[in-house]
């Protein structure tokens, strides 16, 4: 750091235009946005290189990265040579240890700038016999060299380089004492943080690796804790912005189906329904966020919430992402209703213009307590004046927005209904903590009495393949169906993988030459998906070869086999999902996934069959950019903090952020000012590169 008088921040300062010369360089930092001093300096290098000190040219071994300080005796372009026509700057340089050729390639401005006799600092590759190809140089000594040591490597853009970005970086260091800290200093006291200004000096021109990481931590911990802040004061916020109905009324229709259903509630979905009915009760509207493992038992709880509003005089609604999840859950909501008169209705873009008037009627007139549907649902013409319990299934698979519109398809004003958000997903304590941090949170994790984990093996070679038709044989010989997934509905020259249609015709005349082989992929019409998914589940059907539209909602109790081809494209949250399509019933499911053997996930899939370590796995391999949901917090893409490796430092930050809105919730104090500007500045910062932790 360099040392300096202490004096107050000037934050206008930070405000003055960067002098980038040329057209290229100006388009390059107008495309990183590079507009002010201040902006320079919040562009974090997204890695850093570990260059080490400076070596003796004749040290250097062949192959070998390094950096050199030497003297150059002679310089001059070479003559174009081969087809690409390459120019070739070379110079003769040297230390106390011996001489060198040095040679850059395509910069013959460098003579320009390199004369005999000037004092260089070279990085770049020794190739033996005594040439170094440069990458990188810098003129000078090395005192204060910015080409050696622990150099940072910021984002760049075509005509601006990470040496010319770092070059105007250390330009402008002295204007990092305008730069104004956010967090309270009890905060950065009790959290042992570095000070912003220093922290950004740390990230820019590291000492060591000890204070670069600790720079690191100190911007990530603002980050995340922007973070949390604008999650828990939106959940405030929420809590403030309306009235809801009140659920109080005893229950009698919840009470009498739940003591009537033919099985035994788990622990889970019982302690989940008493949190659910707690919530109902209030007058403030819940939002809560249902997880639970494939076949856990989610839909009887959202039902005991659905009947609640109905045994209180109001209305229900359940969203599904897709026409076949909604068909889906009206079959089993029929199934879980026998004995009880309720009527209900199913409303997708598909169901005919007079049903679809009716039902609609009879929605506004009350007459209707419960309504399954789609987008559907959100349609400007869709009123539902009673509506108190509204359930989003596969919640991550709809906007904010158009969570939103449902919950404003009630009838009057100021009242918001209830909201339960559920998803099969398990979500790890990562995400859930970073993008889903304005909801309660409920888990299923207890599977229901004979459930049994599905057995999974991978399936690599011909052998092995023959093998798991032979299986599929055998389960359809004994009564069973088995599903074949594929990743693509066509052939793709761009990707190798099996495309269910072809791999459909491959099977029933080959390897399942004899058995009724269907098809079903995301391109079929609902009608014909509805008539492929009837015969599978009646048995007409023994094998279908499907793309990922069975994901979520086919419930099928005689599916027993499933075989995953090209494994490895799906992520291992997905392969969790499709592995649950199978063992719903009596019979024990298996699972056979296609695809190398020493892939990390598919013998993670073999490992394991709890969702949630699965999540986090998937999570470490695809990084929080890749899941859905983060993108919906408001913020920009984190750009200091890596999940889930910070998970601790997520987790100090939730903490802070609800001590800090515990005291102060609407950042009225004067202490306060400063973080309140921050957080409203996060919300428009764009992502332009992250640091590699």
């Amino acid at each position: 750091m360099a040392s300096a008088p202490w004096r107050s921040p000037r934050p206008s300062g930070l405000e003055c235009s960067l002098a980038f010369r040329g057209e290229r360089e100006k388009r390059g930092a107008e495309s990183l946005r590079l507009t002010s001093v201040g902006a320079l300096l919040e562009h974090l290098p997204h890695r850093h290189e570990d260059r080490g000190g400076m070596k003796l040219v004749g040290d250097l071994m062949t192959g070998e990265d390094a950096t050199v300080s030497v003297e150059v005796r002679s310089i001059d372009n070479r003559p174009s040579w081969g087809r690409g026509r390459v120019s070739r700057t070379v110079a003769t340089v040297a230390d106390e240890s011996g001489p060198l050729e040095a040679v850059w390639f395509n910069q013959p401005w460098v003579t320009r700038q390199v004369k005999a006799g000037t004092r260089l600092i070279l990085h770049g590759r020794f190739e033996g016999r005594g040439r170094f190809r440069v990458a990188e140089h810098e003129i000078g000594s090395g005192v204060g060299s910015l080409t050696q040591g622990l150099v940072p490597v910021h984002p760049a853009a075509e005509g601006l380089s990470p040496k010319r970005i770092r070059r105007e970086v250390a330009k402008h260091r002295g204007s990092l004492t305008d730069v104004t800290d956010p967090l309270p200093a009890r905060l950065i006291a009790a959290e042992r943080l570095a000070t912003r200004p220093d922290a950004l000096d740390a990230i820019h021109f590291p000492e060591s690796t000890v204070s670069q990481e600790a720079a690191r931590e100190r911007l990530a911990f603002e980050e995340l804790l922007m973070l949390q802040l604008d999650l828990q004061r939106r959940r405030a916020g929420r809590d403030l912005s309306g009235s809801a109905f009140a659920l109080d009324v005893q229950a009698t229709l919840s009470a009498r189906w739940l003591d009537g259903l033919p099985f035994e509630p788990t622990g889970d979905q019982l302690r989940a329904i008493d949190a659910i009915s707690a919530d109902l009760t209030a007058a403030r509207p819940m939002s809560r966020l249902l997880m639970g493992e494939v076949g856990s038992g989610k839909t009887v709880v959202a039902m005991h919430a659905l009947l609640r509003a109905v045994e209180c005089g109001k209305q229900g609604a359940l969203m599904a992402p897709t026409e076949t999840l909604a068909a889906q859950h009206a079959r089993s909501i029929e199934r879980l209703l026998d004995g009880i008169p309720l009527p209900f209705a199913l409303l997708t873009g598909s169901t005919p213009a007079a049903r679809r008037r009716e039902i609609l009627d009879r929605l506004e007139t009350g007459e209707l307590p419960l309504v399954i549907g789609t987008h559907a649902l959100i349609e400007d013409d869709v009123v539902i004046p009673g509506l108190a319990v509204c359930v989003v299934d596969e919640q991550h698979r709809f906007g904010v927005r158009q969570r939103e519109l449902l919950a404003a398809r009630g009838g009057e004003p100021g009242v918001l209904p209830h909201v339960l958000h559920m998803t099969a997903t398990p979500i790890p304590r990562t995400l859930a903590l970073a993008a889903y941090g304005d909801l309660d949170t409920t888990v299923l994790k207890e599977m229901p009495a004979g459930r049994r984990p599905v057995e999974t093996h991978l399936v690599n070679g011909q052998a092995a393949r023959n093998r798991a038709y032979e299986r599929i044989r055998e389960e359809v010989a004994d009564g069973a169906r088995a599903f074949v997934v594929c990743p693509l509905v066509d052939s793709s020259e761009a990707v190798e993988a099996r495309a269910a249609v072809e791999e459909r015709d491959r099977l029933a005349s080959g390897p399942l030459a004899g058995l009724e082989v269907g098809l079903l992929h995301g391109r079929m019409t609902p009608a014909e998906k509805e008539e492929v998914m009837l015969g599978f589940a009646h048995g007409s059907t023994e094998v279908l070869v499907s793309t990922t539209v069975i994901e979520v909602g086919i419930d099928v109790p005689d599916a027993t086999v499933m075989l995953i081809e090209d494994a490895e494209r799906f992520g291992l949250a997905q392969l969790h999902q499709l592995r649950g399509r199978v063992g719903r019933g009596e019979r024990a499911g298996l699972c056979l996934l296609c695809g190398p053997s020493q892939a990390r996930r598919l013998v993670a899939m073999t490992e394991t069959s709890d969702g949630f370590r699965l999540a986090e796995l998937d999570l470490e391999l695809r990084g929080e950019g890749d899941l859905t949901g983060l993108r919906q917090s408001g913020l920009p893409s984190l750009r200091a903090a890596s999940l889930p490796a910070d998970l601790p430092l997520l987790e100090r930050a939730h903490s802070a952020a609800s001590a800090i809105l515990a005291a102060d919730p609407l950042l009225e104090d004067p202490t306060s000012a400063l973080l309140c500007d921050r957080l409203a500045e996060a919300a428009r910062l764009p992502s332009d590169g992250r640091l590699a932790a």
